[in-house]
């Protein structure tokens, strides 16, 4: 158990945390959320030790183990993958460095015997014989090959790194597991591989994650940080949202009758009841649930801003067309041969691991990159808009946020401009902001409203989803779902696949996989599917 005990955080003027209480129990993964910039990231470093608090304390059950996901990729350059993860229990890596340090004197005293002695006895309680097979296992799970387990942490990828820290943070069986976007650069299958394992989780789980998907999956309460307070809830992600928005639907409605009341709170309950994400929590949950009361749901205040596509002209139905495209970056094939015919309406999601074969094939498709061989060619009615993974060079220009827009915008009236920012939540003093100083999420949140802006029939969209907020990612999957023209685009939030995807093409080096009118999860689990997948990835592993 881990608990916040009146706990507060003060940034000169700004307050963060105020009069925190909260506490979080074994067997429940409790999922951290929170507009950007709330303080989700800072609490966890509460929770963790890693932050001092204004006032307040942090007490943990006596002798519990905690286990932090790190986000320093260069910490552990010069120590080998195994190692590494295994440093993850640190009272076990103490042990083992002290227990090699002793027997490699050359003057091995009594002394030192009975202080081996007594490290052996630690050592196997704390299961140090099983802790290599144990580390590799993590390793082989999480995608990092056996040829790389002995291999320093500094010859890794980027990408691989990430994986490894991730295996560190859940070695040995923590207490107490805190893990900050545990799904940033996870490929499908092993991030459907660490649902898994949190589900199973027996302990203690914290997560803030963006993927709601992932938190529907795993967590069993929700923590909505608001207002420098943070309120707990039972149920996952998706129960939260309908709660607090059946609140604030009911409270909004003071004529309503009681009984109205009553009889939309039950069917609430009971299609959430029927719907629990996790088998063994439904009991215990349904118990909750029955107990539920309209003022133990509180509504929530978050703003959605308001995503909205509108093409200004409809697009004849040869949209796109691709022939024998080929590239290569850097000696590295990207794709070979790769041959499309898209049409009006079409919403198709590029998947796969290697996020840059989807990169450069956008940059391709709107002329910034050519390709080595093959031949693509728009239909002649259609424009596209671009939201490129990198839009940094968007950005470095010394203006404001309004005079930024409106240099994308036919109509120059000012009140126009604020207008419309005011609906993607740039409101007074925000829309003065110069754009250097912007956060990832308000770039991208410019972006999209530059994109909105154009009346484009086509839309290609690189990772949308990267520094936005929950309530933005929900208002993205909305307007993409109801946008009447055709979406190519990549993304990691799996429902956002699900939901806005008519279209999947898993796009490899060794070959593609082009399905039409088959939904994410079904795409994930067609037998004859996996088998096709299972043959792109063999042979790309064997080239």
């Amino acid at each position: 158990m881990i608990s916040a005990n009146n706990v507060s955080l003060q940034f000169g003027k700004r307050i963060l945390f105020d009069g925190v209480n909260i506490t979080f129990n074994p067997g429940n993964c409790y999922g951290i959320i929170g507009a950007n910039g709330s303080g989700k990231s800072t609490f966890l470093k509460i929770l963790s030790g890693d932050l001092d608090t204004t006032s307040g304390s942090v007490s943990v059950a006596g002798g519990k183990r905690i286990s932090v996901l790190k986000q320093d990729q260069f910490a552990f350059d010069e120590i080998t993958v195994l190692m590494t993860v295994v440093m993850g229990h640190k009272e076990l890596y103490k042990v083992m460095k002290e227990k090699d340090e002793l027997y490699s004197k050359p003057d091995f005293s009594d002394a030192d015997g009975l202080r081996a002695s007594e490290l052996e006895g630690k050592f196997a309680e704390m299961n140090g014989w099983d802790a290599d097979s144990e580390a590799g296992k993590l390793l082989s799970d999480l995608g990092i090959s056996e040829d790389l387990h002995q291999q320093q942490m500094k010859q890794l990828e980027g990408s691989q790194k990430v994986r490894v820290l991730l295996a560190q943070a859940l070695f040995g069986n923590p207490d107490i597991l805190i893990l900050d976007e545990p799904t940033n650069s996870l490929d499908v299958d092993t991030c459907n591989w660490l649902e898994e394992f949190l589900i199973n989780f027996e302990n203690t789980a914290i997560v803030v994650s963006h993927d709601r998907h992932f938190l529907d999956k795993v967590c069993t309460y929700v923590c909505d940080i608001d207002f420098g307070k943070i309120q707990m809830f039972s149920g996952n992600y998706s129960f939260w949202v309908e709660a607090s928005q059946l609140a604030l639907r009911q409270r909004s409605d003071a004529n309503k009758k009681t009984e109205d009341k009553r009889k939309e709170l039950q069917d609430f309950i009971a299609r959430f009841s029927a719907n629990a994400s996790k088998a063994r929590q439904a009991t215990s949950r349904k118990k909750i649930l029955e107990k539920l009361t309209l003022d133990e749901i509180k509504p929530s205040t978050r703003k959605y801003p308001f995503i909205n596509f509108k093409p200004e002209r409809e697009a004849g139905n040869d949209v796109l067309h691709i022939e024998n495209l080929t590239k290569a970056i850097d000696g590295q094939l990207m794709f070979k041969n790769f041959s499309l015919h898209a049409h009006k309406g079409d919403k198709i999601a590029f998947v796969g691991p290697n996020d840059l074969v989807k990169t450069v094939l956008f940059q391709i498709l709107m002329g910034e990159v050519k390709p080595d061989s093959g031949s693509f060619k728009w239909g002649v009615s259609t424009t596209q808009t671009y939201f490129p993974k990198d839009n940094q060079k968007y950005f470095d220009v010394d203006l404001n946020v309004v005079d930024w827009l409106r240099q994308y915008s036919e109509e120059k009236d000012e009140n126009f401009v604020r207008g419309f920012l005011g609906r993607m939540l740039f409101t007074g003093e925000e829309s003065l902001k110069k754009v250097k100083v912007l956060s990832g999420g308000e770039k991208v949140r410019c972006m999209l409203s530059r994109m909105m802006l154009t009346g484009a029939n086509v839309v290609i969209l690189d990772e949308p989803t990267n520094h936005l907020d929950l309530e933005a990612i929900t208002s993205l999957n909305k307007g993409m779902e109801t946008f009447p023209g055709t979406i190519l685009f990549s993304s990691h939030d799996h429902q956002l696949v699900q939901t806005a995807a008519n279209r999947i093409i898993e796009l490899t080096p060794s070959g593609y996989i082009d399905k039409i009118g088959l939904p994410y999860d079904q795409y994930l689990e067609d037998s004859r599917i996996k088998e096709q997948r299972h043959q792109l990835y063999s042979s790309l592993a064997n080239s």
